[in-house]
């Protein structure tokens, strides 16, 4: 079948050269007008650029050759050096020649104060407490500076002429910087808090932009039924011209496994470049996932949209395939830039997909979302998981290799880092550039879908592009992945994701259901105690996600102590048992203190050293007897302080975590 004239709305809109005039040099204005410019990234970048990150990645990485070191998980407290300034110790996460500009800083924990230096200065050209530029509560507010499901990420471009130097006077944290650099002899006007404050009613309305992406509606659809097993080709009008705005929806009364059946393929000047199931294209994953970012649009109602800038130079066409068991409707409609001005630098876009389940998670590996030959830019990535367990699946690092690197010019600190949240949080979120639009729990069970899009920290390549994502599972089992690459590419660009029709086909697989929660007998869990005292500041609460068995009722009290005194008091319900033994069930982990228990003021046993000498896995205590001590009023209060740290742990050598309580009567 074969529909030809798909509407078509002819905008008056010219590209195919940069937003910026070659003499205007580039600035803080320059970068935030960039940041919502969406055809900038179909044009290859001028002047040329690259992009890298600067992270606290465990350095006993060294080689891929290394399977015991190139997994290694010591994410925290990394620094390329440590500075004495002005009587005070600085931790130096990024320095770089220019001509540049960060683009991204994302931090789980921020710790101290934040400084900037550029050009050689010796007084900072910003400094500020570090939770704060990267939280929304210093200068620069939601959605370029926020906290989202416990991550910190700061999405303010900061130009420097000659030199940066970024650091903090606190020591123990995880990081990302992302830093673009210009090719030598690029103007650019250096950040300042003065530039800043002179751009309020610039970023005012980035902001507002990002917050709003446009959601104009088609005034037709081209509507039509494809039989199973069949496929609807159209022809879009002849070019040159781009795609600004493409919207579909898929009706099925198995919604669910139709967004995955049904594949988008889009041919730009005769080379197929898009392959990808429907739902996975508009960032909607395994099922209908509802999504509103800068790029994408899915909403509850089944209405699917994107904003990528698709542009062509002769003609293009679009394919449908039903590759499931019975027809679906489909409908599809088009926004077009009629005068797109191909050149040298114009791209096609691409959007590439890799589905395989299972993924047996040991030995850890390296799993590749995609390898790219030819000149273009990387413009970010979706990725669906079916975990089978409540255990943390992401503690793998992104390594991404460009130009044919010996190593990776981008090395994480951990799944959920690069996606910009934080500690294996379970908490759905949606902004413009990153999101966690569903993770089904509870912990992280079933189906996730994550997201990063980019803007200014997209990363061109002149010849060679490789994404991986280390599979590093709590747990030995099988989980699914389901990858979604974008990026645009000069003509001839290859990749290693063939079509995958028979991956398709499978459908959405879902992970089994879950047995009943381990419980330790006639035990009190210590997550569900009234905490009456602790150290003012230190974060606690309730952690799950780590292995089935690990913990009673699948869930810990979690400490994250800084410091040798750092305690906390929880109140124990007795009734009226008069004398009980006491039984505390901690866990031991790789950055865990020497603890001292105490029952009601008074000390209970001797120090118990909670590090995991048997290498960074987390595991249980088993019971810590406290000894018999006598109920009044109906409680005991059970305390816990960190009185020192086991030499081989790591970070603040502080952190703890009880499991449960559990009280014996004693005649």
């Amino acid at each position: 079948m074969r529909l030809v004239g798909i509407v078509v709305t002819a905008l008056v809109l010219s590209r195919g050269s940069p937003l910026r005039a070659a003499e205007e040099p580039i600035r803080l204005g320059t970068l935030l007008d960039e940041m919502v410019d969406r055809a900038a990234l179909a044009v290859y970048p001028e002047p040329r650029s690259t992009c890298r990150q600067f992270s606290s990645y465990d350095r006993a990485s060294t080689s891929s050759e290394d399977p015991d070191t190139w997994f290694a998980n010591g994410d925290r407290g990394q620094y390329l050096s440590v500075l004495e300034q002005d009587g005070r110790r600085e931790w130096v996460m990024m320095e770089a020649d220019g001509p540049g500009a960060i683009v991204r800083i994302w931090s789980a924990n921020p710790e101290g104060t934040l400084r900037l230096y550029l050009d050689g200065a010796t007084t900072p050209s910003l400094e500020a407490p570090m939770s704060d530029v990267l939280g929304g509560a210093w200068r620069v507010k939601s959605p370029l500076s926020a906290e989202r499901s416990r991550g910190f990420n700061l999405y303010l471009p900061i130009p420097y002429a000659r030199h940066c130097r970024l650091t903090s006077d606190a020591g123990d944290f995880y990081y990302q910087v992302n830093v673009r650099s210009y090719e030598p002899g690029t103007r650019v006007e250096s950040f300042s808090l003065e530039a800043l404050s002179a751009e309020q009613a610039r970023l005012e309305r980035v902001a507002a932009a990002l917050t709003a992406p446009e959601r104009s509606r088609p005034e037709r659809w081209n509507t039509f039924a494809i039989p199973a097993g069949q496929s609807v080709v159209f022809a879009l009008p002849d070019g040159p011209r781009a795609i600004q705005k493409l919207w579909m929806e898929v009706q099925h009364e198995q919604l669910e496994q139709a967004l995955r059946t049904t594949v988008l393929e889009l041919r730009f000047d005769g080379e197929n470049t898009v392959w990808c199931p429907v739902g996975d294209f508009f960032g909607s994953g395994a099922g209908l996932t509802a999504l509103d970012d800068w790029w994408r649009t899915v909403r509850p109602d089944g209405r699917l949209a994107c904003r990528w800038v698709m542009p062509y130079q002769s003609n293009a066409q679009a394919t449908i395939w039903n590759l499931g068991e019975s027809a679906v409707t489909a409908r599809i409609a088009a926004d077009l830039l009629e005068d797109w001005k191909w050149d040298e630098r114009s791209m096609h876009f691409h959007a590439a997909w890799r589905g395989q389940n299972p993924i047996h998670t040991r030995p850890m590996h390296d799993w590749n979302f995609v390898e790219i030959q030819g000149q273009g830019v990387f413009a970010g990535d979706s990725l669906a998981v079916a975990n089978p367990v409540k255990a943390w699946w992401g503690e793998g690092d992104e390594k991404i290799w460009v130009d044919g690197e010996s190593f990776p010019s981008h090395f994480g600190t951990g799944t959920e880092d690069y996606y910009g949240y934080a500690w294996c949080s379970p908490e759905p979120f949606q902004a413009p550039f990153h999101s966690q639009s569903r993770c089904d729990g509870p912990d992280n069970y079933g189906h996730t879908l994550i997201s990063r899009v980019r803007a200014l920290d997209a990363i061109p390549f002149e010849r060679s592009f490789r994404f991986d994502l280390e599979v590093w599972h709590w747990k030995e089992c099988d989980v699914g992945y389901a990858a979604t690459t974008y990026f645009y590419a000069r003509p001839g660009a290859t990749t290693n994701r063939a079509p995958s029709p028979a991956e398709a086909a499978r459908g959405v697989l879902d992970p089994a259901p879950l047995p009943p929660p381990f419980k330790i007998e006639d035990a009190l869990e210590c997550e569900e105690l009234t905490v009456l005292k602790a150290t003012e500041g230190i974060p606690m609460g309730p952690q799950g996600g780590h292995a089935p068995g690990l913990w009673s009722g699948e869930r810990q009290f979690w400490v994250q102590g800084q410091k040798p005194g750092d305690r906390v008091e929880l109140e124990v319900p007795c009734g009226d048992r008069g004398r009980v033994r006491v039984e505390v069930f901690a866990t031991r982990s790789w950055d865990y203190g020497i603890v001292q228990f105490s029952v009601d003021g008074r000390k209970a046993g001797e120090p118990v050293d909670l590090f995991n000498t048997e290498g960074r896995a987390v595991a249980a205590t088993g019971p810590i007897d406290l000894g018999v001590h006598e109920v009044r009023a109906g409680s005991i209060v059970l305390g816990c302080e960190v009185v020192g740290g086991n030499p081989a742990s790591l970070g603040s050598r502080s952190f703890f975590g009880l499991d449960c309580v559990r009280l014996t009567p004693v005649d």
